[in-house]
């Protein structure tokens, strides 16, 4: 094994504080229409959080993962209190929250980035195509999103966005897009990671990548690369990307391959491969598979002291239980 052919990945523990959502994207599989009389009673409760934390005692992440209240609705304070009380549990049990629920006001992204050592926001990208798909979804247009981005910046918050391929957008769409990340990196410094995530449909139309949709995202991967500064790590979902093709996208540029739990609440009709069938398969083409905290080394000096304490202490049991 070489050195340095090093692949990351975070164990993951998934909260979903409510499906319900006032978005209407084109393609979503996780959303639920939202009750206009009472938007969160699906409401994840205390009771069922600790009890998902306990079933994933290894899961350093805690993905805070919601559909979304709109900005204006009388029930946006209880939604966003779940959010934060959702992340005091988390922390209390010894895990590190990422909360990836939308567009958040400039207070509400400052009150969860004292509690969140990282968050996440997917760009998704721009262009007609999603233009289309997200004409019934007023947090995805890409003002929005690239406001939140550089939001999170003047924060100092570790941030995590990306992607999503191949919903119709052009090749000049996705190198646009990726542009615009690496201009919003180079001024502020916070993005940690950029997911590069094929598109799969859902339901009974659920159907893996084939071997020529690999070879065609191989290139959207390079320039990702390219174009994207040094210190940002490109993502993969490992679920989304048949295993036996997985070490070419490492050798394309992907050196991370995010959260994985033991399913995908986004995307359930497809299994996430264990993580010591992961690493038995890259080992073999020259890949050391590491598991990460949610907020990656080189943004961890950068925390507020308390979070930088709660990570030292998360890396440390990492390290003693691989």
């Amino acid at each position: 094994m070489k050195a340095g052919r090093v692949v990351t990945w975070s164990p993951s523990v998934t909260l979903v504080p409510t499906h319900g959502c006032f978005n209407a994207c084109g393609y979503c599989g996780f959303r639920e229409p939202p009750n206009p009389a009472e938007p969160l009673a699906d409401a994840l409760s205390n009771e069922q959080a600790c009890a998902l934390l306990e079933a994933r005692p290894l899961a350093s992440e805690v993905l805070l993962l919601s559909g979304e209240v709109a900005p204006a609705s009388p029930h946006r304070g209880r939604w966003f209190e779940r959010l934060h009380r959702l992340s005091q549990l988390a922390l209390a049990a010894g895990r590190l929250p990422h909360t990836n629920a939308g567009p958040l006001s400039r207070r509400e992204m400052a009150i969860l980035g004292r509690l969140n050592p990282s968050m996440g926001l997917m760009l998704e990208g721009l262009g007609p195509a999603y233009d289309r798909l997200h004409r019934h979804a007023p947090s995805k247009r890409l003002e929005v999103r690239l406001a939140q981005l550089e939001q999170a910046g003047r924060l100092g918050i570790p941030f995590t966005t990306g992607l999503l391929l191949g919903v119709g957008e052009s090749h000049a769409d996705r190198i646009q897009a990726l542009e615009l990340l690496r201009l919003i990196q180079q001024q502020w410094g916070h993005i940690q990671e950029v997911i590069l995530q094929p598109f799969r449909p859902s339901g009974h139309s659920a159907e893996p990548l084939s071997s020529d949709d690999c070879q065609a995202l191989l290139p959207v991967i390079a320039a990702a690369r390219d174009i994207l500064p040094p210190e940002v790590h490109l993502q993969l979902p490992p679920n989304l990307w048949p295993i036996r093709h997985l070490a070419q996208a490492l050798e394309a540029g992907i050196n991370d391959l995010g959260g994985i739990d033991t399913h995908d609440v986004i995307n359930p009709a497809y299994s996430q491969p264990a993580p010591k069938q992961l690493a038995a398969v890259l080992a073999k083409a020259g890949w050391q598979l590491r598991p990460r905290l949610c907020v990656h080394d080189a943004w961890i000096p950068g925390l507020p002291l308390d979070l930088r304490r709660k990570a030292a202490a998360c890396r440390r049991r990492l390290i003693h239980s691989c």
